[in-house]
């Protein structure tokens, strides 16, 4: 346990992690929006801003990364009360989270829930210090929708798997340092049957990583190649061909993680009111002349609101144990059309100056946001389309007939 957490008492356990918070967070990094993109560690990470690293350490060290897994892998063994109180601290003082990645929102959630003592203890620590960055392997060209029909093939040597195959969509494999993949090691079962979740290092021979170029300009997907690339049998998840368990309490995870990173503000500086008040005439009370305007800016706000506070009790559920469900796939759709539609309103707010792409005329937050409202239409594909996610509320969650 860490010494924040042994505080028991709100109240001093605020006054305490506020002053931390306020001592050690460099001056550089306030003020930031939030973002699914930030500090994410691992072997091949180069922050333009050294203060990242001095931030990242310091909260590792504190056990700020990963507040509330166990202190016994280096967490801070915070409880949900502790951790919300920490949560509202820092954005109060506008402070960014020390590590973000598929570390700490799924793969370290998955170890923790089915992971041996072993692989909990060797790839934990590792995570929370930022040291190691994840990629997942699990969409194929022939197998997107269709997960489980994937074909990357996993056969046993010794105390290994030899694995040959491809992943598409593979976000950020150029820059991940390991990945947890779904492979075949059973061609004649059932689909979802034959399926092994294994984790193994992407900085080996036969792993070939090449980015997918986006209309954004900038993209964070990959196509990834395995030749003969070679993981431990000691890394398997669970069992071997009963992946398919694993990789549905992964998913539920990651859906929670993007509709929480995307639905939410979406990533902007400026909100929907104040980027209105910037590009649009404005009456004389100081309001927005255009009351259509208005009332779509402020539903959207609402919208916002409310599925941010829906999100965080199903955060506050997982924490009390339940895991992710069937509503993951609610949270994924609402909070990727969220996203969508809060970047079209943006681009209409602001006219002309959203049609930038390079030179002179336009700030660097214009140019920004044009990329990522084109960065926006994948939002309906990654992490499962929306079209897949209307099945799944349909089956599991409404009990509607095939």
């Amino acid at each position: 346990m860490s010494d924040l957490a042994a505080i028991t008492d709100l109240d001093e356990f605020q006054r305490t992690a506020r002053a931390w918070l306020d001592e050690n967070c460099p001056k550089s990094l306030r003020g930031g929006g939030s973002s699914i993109y930030g500090i994410t560690g691992g072997k091949k990470w180069n922050p333009s801003n050294p203060d990242e690293r001095v931030w990242m350490e310091r909260g590792a060290a504190k056990g700020l990364t990963a507040p509330m897994w166990p202190a016994e892998y280096g967490g801070g063994g915070m409880s949900p009360k502790q951790n919300k109180v920490l949560l509202q601290q820092m954005r109060e003082l506008r402070i960014p989270a020390p590590l973000v990645g598929f570390g700490l929102t799924m793969i370290g959630p998955t170890l923790l829930q089915y992971g041996t003592d072993a692989q909990k203890a060797e790839h934990l620590p590792p995570i929370i210090r930022g040291e190691i960055r994840w990629c997942q392997g699990y969409s194929e060209p022939g197998a997107g929708s269709d997960l489980a029909g994937l074909q990357c093939r996993a056969v046993e040597d010794g105390d290994e798997y030899v694995i040959n195959g491809s992943k598409i969509w593979t976000s950020n494999a150029d820059e991940a340092d390991w990945i947890f993949c779904l492979v075949r090691t059973d061609p004649d079962a059932k689909k979802q049957e034959g399926i092994t979740f294994i984790l193994f290092d992407m900085d080996q021979p036969g792993v070939t990583v090449r980015p997918i170029p986006l209309i954004s300009g900038a993209s964070p997907f990959c196509e990834t190649f395995f030749d003969d690339a070679r993981a431990k049998q000691s890394n398997v998840i669970y069992k071997v061909n009963a992946g398919w368990t694993v990789a549905k309490a992964l998913l539920g995870h990651e859906r929670t993680m993007i509709a929480d990173a995307f639905g939410v503000g979406g990533g902007s500086r400026m909100s929907l009111a104040d980027r209105a008040r910037k590009y649009l005439p404005a009456s004389e009370d100081g309001r927005v002349s255009d009351a259509a305007l208005r009332d779509e800016i402020a539903q959207s706000e609402i919208d916002a609101k409310a599925f941010g506070l829906t999100v965080q009790r199903s955060k506050d559920a997982a924490k009390a144990g339940h895991q992710p469900g069937p509503e993951s796939s609610m949270f994924k759709v609402y909070g990727t059309e969220l996203n969508m539609s809060r970047h079209e309103l943006m681009i209409r707010i602001m006219g002309p100056q959203a049609l930038g792409w390079e030179g002179d005329g336009f700030e660097q937050d214009e140019l920004d946001l044009t990329r990522a409202w084109l960065r926006t239409r994948g939002n309906s594909i990654e992490g499962g389309t929306s079209e897949v996610q209307r099945n799944v509320i349909a089956k599991r969650v409404l009990g509607l007939p095939d």
